[in-house]
């Protein structure tokens, strides 16, 4: 009897324990709800794309278009303009705001005037360097893309680029533009441009690229080629806003096709290609914006949204014009978190973010996620990384991430050092960049959890 009273005693014990620990370890978990916010905003690397000679921006804008034309870069054999490409475009001024570019090197730009934009020693250089021409598109000069000589000229020419605009990410996106008018990958041959040649001597304006060194920076082709599948490139439409123009792109994407320069069948399906490589392009210049921005208004977005697009310029919407912010809102990704879940006991703690995507595309960069603890004046305690994967958050999907939470984050009694807070870093200014929609915090950078 006396040693029934005893187990009995002692399991009693026990049990008051455990609901003990049970209801410590309950009472140390804490949960924050969040409402996602349609405000339109501007976030890193999506949205308009202005030129960077700009002097004036959108505060929204966080992209600028770059082009440069060879005989820009490269008047004379192996000397480079560097210092007054940059102070054109503002290369110091973006770096400085934390913005970033979208790149194209053209060898073929139509303008009114008589020219050619591959430099003379080049042209002089060539046995047969190619044609001038002018049509309905404009005057200009449409190089040999078959000449060898040229192609290792262009080989250099990248390399050196790579070698002064590569380290650091500021070029965010390249749009392979060495082929054809504005770097479009087709010539007039309708008004008597030279036919472009096959797809293999094509290919050599874009192995270059492939292999220099351009840290951060992801490349994009005009159409659905063979190169782009095998590299996992993105692509970018130049007529967004052309409807029959932007089908005929959507189906060379969805079904392949011939490449109608050259007659070959290097268009090839690739309709996923989007969940990890970016969508570009700017809107088409065939139809007034006035047009694009009203009575097509609801058209223009329609093919933005399916194209999935991320960027668009230098051609963009007029601030003043009343689908401004309505296609702004289509592009790209809006990141967002609905719940924050802390739990644990004493030191042991664990948080669990819910990620959602309610835009029409990934994030496409691998940047990082940092959690800080701050006190009551913003002075930060501490921080640590937060490890996850942006890009796979997919738009209409969601993630819930769960990280250990650093015991130096964590008092001994199992309090928090002060404020829970997270943000997204850009690693080129090592700084916060990205603004989460979450109604309240859509303006700042770091977002508050706790």
């Amino acid at each position: 009897m006396k040693k029934y009273v005893v187990v009995l005693c002692v399991m009693l014990i026990l049990g008051g324990l455990g609901l003990v620990l049970v209801s410590g370890y309950l009472n140390h978990k804490k949960e924050q709800t969040y409402t996602y916010s349609t405000k339109v905003i501007g976030n890193p690397l999506m949205g308009y794309a202005p030129q960077a000679t700009d002097e004036e921006v959108s505060k929204d804008v966080e992209l600028l278009y770059v082009d440069v034309t060879w005989a820009e870069l490269e008047p004379k054999e192996g000397q480079f303009q560097w210092e007054a490409i940059e102070k054109a475009n503002q290369f110091d001024r973006w770096r400085s705001e934390g913005k970033h570019v979208v790149f194209r090197f053209i060898l073929d730009y139509p303008t009114e005037e008589k020219h050619k934009d591959i430099p003379n020693w080049l042209y002089e250089s060539l046995d047969h360097p190619g044609a001038w021409y002018s049509t309905s598109y404009g005057k200009g000069f449409s190089p040999n893309y078959a000449d060898k000589k040229l192609q290792s000229y262009y080989k250099k020419a990248v390399q050196a680029m790579a070698q002064r605009w590569g380290d650091d990410g500021f070029i965010a996106y390249i749009e392979l533009g060495g082929v054809g008018h504005w770097g479009e990958w087709h010539v007039n041959t309708a008004e008597g441009v030279p036919s472009l040649p096959r797809f293999a001597e094509l290919e050599n304006f874009v192995s270059p690229w492939l292999t220099a060194d351009f840290t951060g920076s992801q490349f994009l082709m005009r159409r659905p080629f063979t190169t782009a599948k095998k590299n996992g490139l993105g692509l970018y439409n130049d007529m967004a806003g052309s409807i029959s123009d932007t089908k005929e792109w959507l189906k060379w994407i969805e079904s392949g096709g011939s490449y109608n320069q050259t007659g070959e069948s290097v268009l090839v399906a690739m309709s996923d290609y989007w969940q990890s490589a970016p969508v570009g392009g700017e809107l088409t210049s065939g139809i007034s914006m006035k047009t694009l921005m009203s009575t097509r208004l609801s058209e223009t977005r329609k093919w933005v949204r399916q194209s999935h697009t991320s960027f668009l310029g230098p051609k963009v919407a007029e601030k003043n014009s009343e689908g401004y912010y309505q296609l702004l809102s289509d592009l790209g990704y809006r990141l967002w978190i609905s719940k924050a879940v802390l739990k644990g006991y004493g030191k042991q703690k664990t948080l669990s973010l819910t990620w959602h995507n309610a835009g029409q595309a990934p994030f496409y960069k691998d940047w990082s996620v940092r959690l800080q603890v701050v006190d009551s004046s913003g002075k930060v305690l501490d921080s640590a990384p937060f490890s996850m994967d942006l890009r796979k958050i997919l738009p209409d999907q969601s993630q819930t991430i769960t990280n250990e939470l650093p015991k130096s984050f964590v008092t001994a009694d199992g309090n928090l050092r002060g404020q829970l807070r997270l943000a997204i870093i850009d690693p080129m200014t090592d700084k916060p960049a990205v603004k989460l929609l979450m109604e309240g915090q859509e303006s700042s950078r770091e977002i508050s959890l706790f």
